[in-house]
């Protein structure tokens, strides 16, 4: 048989999988009570986590990316028009046979919950951390009753730049397991997340993990979530993923203690849409729940939010990756796409609800998600203008598939042409440059992270200004008879009591303002501050985890803006300012930063000499076609582009 090009073999094992993976974070883990909240993109390495998912027999099928993952029962599909189909070959026979034995499965043996499935980017790989909801189907045969339940999971990411995608995936849940470190205790993720989900009604099935380690103190961190969370612990689950100890005692508690989605298999269609992502072949994928009734390949559903029709070109279930279903029912969590495809991604709108055509009357639409909004801005520029197209391309990926990002194109007289970006959080702008960076290499310039600053003009007009190179100068005869507001974040700290007097001193260098202080156990602290956003762009978590050799945990939320002695910071070089290095800054920083830039830029720039004749300087510059691209004249003075790289490299 001629084999594609494009396809290679590789083997599906059955591997039984782990059920809490061995993670260092503390954080509140989201128990969908049928749920949605992940990204199905495609992966090639998986990280193991522990639970059993059904095993399936070892066989050789043609998939789209190597190298293979290890995935029991996965399906794919070729939409090449010259590939062949086989209906009833050993993969579909598969599929057929785990949807024949889900659709045994009542309503009343769904549970929905979250766990450790796996982290599919590099980057995520590499720091340890969860940047983008997984989700997971699997069943379950409960050994009290020996019947099958169907359980959906939702890893969801514990950092606070990601608390949008929590809060989509608590809106599929009907439970969370509420995970704690018994050597570290609660952390200040854990208390925001709680709070997340209590407000929405969720069960809490309390966990107690790394038990087994030497510093592991379990009675202390029960005490904990007793005190501060005011939750019955007396039948919390103690676990250890590195030895297995407990790890079966997880499911059944997630059984007994989580309820059971509501719905209506024969009521009309009412489908919350979750999240989404972009793929070359089907375009936009949903990843849906199912509120009431029925969802299957050929209807023809209406989006509330959008008004547009689609018709569904196939419908499935994550288990881990994805495995097409006849059917979606009421209480399942699983993915749509359909056909002809959703062609742009802001077509799919968060929390938008989704119904059959004509039964817009039915069905009450849900009020949907408040979109995310950026909180730190960078702005990027290719070292070689040539390399325009590419870049762009690079970054449109990235973007495609993080509607959380803003994209608007920038121009800098010493840089170029390139973007400005918008990111929830340090983090999460910290994350996308390190996945640009795989991907474009060293061949790129980014600025330092800056925050939104607000102007109330002297006529009450308000103006946001997010690029600093756009605030006025000091110069600007406005800014005397108008006000300046920076951004604020309020910001929970939990540390060991011993730390307290350094971490509280750390936060008064930043202009922190205290809102209260809480001793919640006899040596640990929940310290409260409102902090400015800009000093978490200037590595505060860093400092505050030095300041307490590691120990401190922060969480912040916005708290709206407050009014600031804020002034527009410009490096110059012979007497012109480097507009892509300029900063808002407030006035009690300008000297400190002043020198602090002025010793740094100097040790990067070339000594060159003034005076020579233009005739002379052309005729130089021509005989070095190759570095002219990557030269930039600021006042006169040749600067090449790996300086201003060096400069901003911290």
């Amino acid at each position: 048989m001629h084999m594609r090009p494009w396809l290679v073999q590789q083997r599906c094992l059955s591997t039984p999988r782990p059920l809490v993976g061995g993670s260092s974070r503390l954080c509140l883990r989201t128990l969908s009570t049928l749920r949605s909240s992940s990204t199905s993109r495609p992966t090639t390495t998986t990280r193991s986590s522990t639970l059993p998912l059904l095993p399936a027999p070892t066989t050789t099928r043609s998939v789209l990316l190597p190298p293979p993952p290890i995935y029991p029962l996965q399906t794919t599909r070729h939409y090449a028009a010259s590939t062949p189909t086989t209906k009833d070959g050993p993969l579909e026979r598969k599929s057929a046979a785990l949807e024949a034995r889900i659709s045994a499965i009542p309503i009343e043996r769904y549970r929905n919950f979250c766990i450790q499935v796996l982290d599919k980017l590099d980057v995520e790989r590499e720091r340890g951390i969860t940047v983008k909801a997984q989700t997971c189907t699997m069943i379950y045969n409960y050994p009290k009753d020996k019947q099958d339940y169907l359980l959906h999971l939702v890893d969801t990411p514990g950092h606070v730049d990601f608390r949008a995608e929590v809060t989509r995936s608590y809106a599929s849940c009907g439970g969370a397991i509420l995970l704690v470190d018994a050597s570290q205790g609660v952390q200040a993720q854990t208390v925001a997340n709680f709070y997340l989900a209590f407000a929405q009604g969720l069960s809490l099935v309390p966990v107690v993990n790394k038990v087994d380690l030497p510093t592991a103190d379990v009675e202390r961190a029960l005490g904990q979530m007793e005190e501060v969370f005011e939750l019955d612990v007396s039948g919390a689950v103690k676990v250890s993923a590195k030895t297995g100890m407990g790890i079966g005692e997880v499911l059944p508690a997630v059984i007994e203690r989580v309820a059971h989605p509501v719905g209506d298999l024969g009521g009309a269609l009412r489908m919350l849409l979750v999240d989404s992502w972009y793929d070359t072949f089907r375009g936009v994928v949903l990843l849906v729940r199912v509120f009431d009734g029925t969802v299957r390949a050929g209807d023809r559903l209406v989006s509330f939010a959008t008004g547009n029709e689609y018709i569904v070109g196939e419908v499935g279930i994550q288990y881990p990756n994805q495995v097409p279903q006849k059917v979606l029912r009421a209480g399942q969590v699983g993915y749509v796409f359909f056909n002809p495809g959703m062609k742009r991604i802001q077509d799919a709108k968060i929390g938008d609800t989704f119904t059959v055509k004509g039964r817009e009357k039915e069905v009450e639409a849900y009020p949907g998600f408040e979109e995310p909004k950026p909180m730190v801005f960078v702005a990027a520029f290719p070292t070689d203008q040539g390399d325009y197209e590419k870049l762009k391309e690079s970054i449109g990926q990235l973007v495609l598939n993080d509607r959380s990002i803003t994209l608007q194109k920038d121009h800098s007289d010493a840089l170029g042409a390139g973007w400005r970006l918008g990111f929830l959080g340090s983090l999460h702008c910290s994350v996308f440059q390190d996945r640009l960076r795989q991907e474009y290499g060293s061949d790129i310039i980014i600025t330092e992270p800056a925050v939104p600053v607000k102007i109330v003009w002297h006529d009450g007009k308000e103006e946001v200004i997010t690029n600093p190179a756009e605030f006025p100068d000091g110069e600007d005869h406005r800014l005397k008879r108008s006000t300046l507001y920076e951004p604020m974040v309020a910001a929970t700290i939990t540390l060991p009591e011993e730390y307290l007097g350094r971490v509280m001193e750390l936060c008064e260098s930043v202009r922190g303002v205290q809102k209260s202080v809480e001793f919640f156990s006899a040596t640990q602290v929940i310290l409260k501050y409102e902090l400015p956003t800009s000093s978490l762009v200037d590595d505060l978590f860093g400092k505050l985890k030095g300041a307490t050799k590691g120990y401190a945990t922060l969480d912040y939320e916005d708290a709206g803006w407050r009014e600031s002695n804020l002034v527009k910071l410009n490096l110059l070089v012979n007497k012109e300012p480097v507009d892509a290095i300029a900063r808002v800054v407030h006035n009690s920083q300008v000297e400190r930063l002043g020198r602090q830039w002025v010793t740094k830029f100097k040790e990067h720039v070339d000594r060159q000499m003034f005076g020579i004749d233009i005739g002379r300087r052309r005729k130089l510059l021509d005989k070095q076609k190759a570095g002219r691209k990557r030269l930039r004249s600021v006042g006169n003075v040749v600067i090449d582009q790996s300086a201003f790289q060096k400069f901003l490299t911290k």
